[in-house]
């Protein structure tokens, strides 16, 4: 670990190559991602490799605008989480307009990003579930991709699939001696704690999805990163 992880916690130059290198590798598997739909001529071919590059933009993109959105902080917690402007939603958008798969690795993307940006190591299971599974568990939002008006309910399962891992990671943090809970039990102030800005954002965001015109523009956007 000494070759990727420095003595504070943070990354080495060859750490930082790592991450980038397994951002490449992932965002690259977008473009393998496909239905079996047999074989097929050369124009429709021709249209799947414009429909995966297409693909490969569009989840780029969102990865970008995650990134970009977490660093506008509204609120900063003290032992760390923050209330950003909207960039658990961005991270959302790949699962909801293009399915589980994609919404996976788009999630494990994100992740890797995010610690890349952030890095703090204590254990292997803390940067799992701090950075790893807190994010990849919002390409769930892939499980609604083909419901009508899906993108409420698939912004709901994410927020509340990240809350889960963040509790388990501050649970981590707690057994380490990390944070203090100040007559609390690990459980609900883990619970609580996480739940504070994660549910803060969530409320933030829902509310901007409830005006129609919010909605009816992400799903153009949705139909248009899918015509093919």
């Amino acid at each position: 670990m000494s070759l990727f992880i420095t003595s504070d916690g943070g990354l080495t130059t060859a750490g930082y190559v790592l991450c980038v290198v397994c951002i490449l590798v992932l965002m690259t598997a977008l473009l393998f991602i496909r239905k079996n739909t047999g074989s097929s001529g050369g124009r429709e071919a021709s249209g799947r490799r414009s429909a995966d590059t297409r693909r490969l933009t569009v989840c780029a993109m969102c990865v970008a605008l995650a990134a970009v959105t977490s660093m506008i902080k509204v609120f900063e917690l003290p032992l760390g989480g923050s209330i950003t402007l909207c960039s658990m939603l961005m991270i959302v958008l790949p699962g909801w307009i293009y399915g589980l798969s994609t919404g996976l690795l788009c999630g494990l993307v994100y992740g890797i990003l995010q610690f890349v940006l952030g890095p703090y190591v204590l254990t292997l299971p803390q940067v799992l579930f701090d950075y790893v599974f807190a994010f990849s568990v919002m390409g769930l939002s892939g499980l609604f991709c083909r419901m009508k008006n899906g993108l409420i309910p698939a912004y709901l399962v994410a927020v509340i699939g990240r809350w889960i891992m963040a509790t388990i990671a501050g649970l981590i943090w707690v057994s380490l001696g990390m944070t203090i809970v100040d007559g609390w039990s690990p459980v609900p102030y883990s619970m609580a704690y996480n739940g504070s800005y994660i549910g803060a954002e969530a409320a933030v965001t829902l509310a901007i999805l409830m005006v129609p015109s919010v909605r009816r523009g992400l799903e153009r956007i949705k139909a248009q990163a899918l015509c093919s």
